[in-house]
């Protein structure tokens, strides 16, 4: 899919494909571009949008074949890394191409457009770690992400050489990538893969869906405790969607505690006294990129997700 900041703002014009035959415009556009729905409805409101040389409403179902062009924004000023003070950011491991932190809750990966917050690769800075300068300005050295509102272990590339053979790693699946996670109710089987497709939320731009057509994404899981209103998980991922483990279990019906954006009860989620998603990186398993051996590093359950164990389990 094409980026719309890597386009630079420029005009582009192609005929629709067969795919997106009978889609809403603002639906193809986005599909097209890479752009959230909102950005794309906002193009084709200011007449960025036409199709065979024509404005057209949002709703408007666009049919294979015809001509589109749209002139898309001028990519934004990328976010730079300013150095800070992460309070509860810990380095578990570190030497010359690695770094591995366990990661709090409200921290992101790293800088990114709308976000204000402390994030991790701030906060190596902020305490005198040289980071990979591969990669994007303001994810330099980020080989994987976790969500700001998921904690536990992840790793940052601190050499070229680091950085390069673990994006690699994490491409071809070598990398071991474990969570654990407390979802609601009791998943059938108790041990299983859910391999269903993830693609941005037709109708909410914050969100992610399981979507025909969307990229493949699997996830495995076996039950380690069953409580009488939720299952604590062991989760293991051989893709790495955005919010993937949030989403395929939210698809079964079985959405992570805590996690209201994905359609956790509220009321569970209070007596728990969770304000997000119970889910954390436990482990993280990999080749070392400067000696080849295999390493593996471990997360224990911050203060809010071991409280709320407590309780399941009283």
């Amino acid at each position: 899919m094409t980026s719309a900041f890597a386009a630079g703002g420029d005009t582009r014009s192609l005929p629709v494909p067969d795919g997106l035959d009978g889609m809403r415009l603002d639906q193809a556009v986005s599909r097209l571009f890479g752009l959230s729905r909102t950005a794309a409805a906002g193009l084709i409101d200011a007449g960025d949008a036409l199709v065979d040389g024509a404005a057209r409403p949002n709703s408007h179902k666009v049919k294979a074949g015809s001509w589109l062009e749209v002139t898309l924004p001028a990519p934004p000023a990328p976010p730079t890394v300013v150095p800070q003070a992460v309070p509860g950011l810990t380095v578990v491991y570190a030497d010359d191409d690695i770094v591995v932190v366990d990661k709090p809750v409200g921290v992101a990966a790293h800088p990114s457009p709308g976000w204000t917050g402390p994030t991790v690769i701030g906060g190596l800075a902020g305490i005198g770690h040289r980071i990979s300068t591969s990669g994007a300005a303001e994810r330099q050295g980020v080989v994987h992400r976790l969500d700001v509102g998921t904690t536990g272990i992840m790793a940052v590339a601190k050499s070229e050489r680091a950085y390069t053979a673990l994006k690699r790693a994490f491409k071809f699946r070598e990398v071991e990538k474990r969570y654990h996670a407390v979802v609601q109710g009791h998943p059938d089987p108790l041990s299983g893969t859910i391999d269903a497709p993830i693609d941005r939320h037709p109708h909410h731009d914050y969100r992610w869906a399981v979507v025909s057509g969307g990229k493949p994404s699997i996830t495995h899981y076996d039950t380690i405790e069953a409580f009488p209103a939720a299952s604590l998980l062991d989760v293991r991922l051989e893709t790495g969607r955005t919010h993937q483990i949030r989403v395929h279990f939210s698809s079964m019906r079985h959405p992570c505690v805590g996690d209201l954006t994905y359609g956790a009860d509220p009321t569970l989620s209070a007596r728990l006294g969770l304000s997000r998603q119970w889910l954390h990186a436990r482990s993280l398993s990999f080749a070392h990129p400067g000696t080849g051996d295999e390493v593996t590093f471990v997360s224990e359950y911050p203060d809010d997700l071991a409280r709320a164990l407590e309780i399941l389990r009283d």
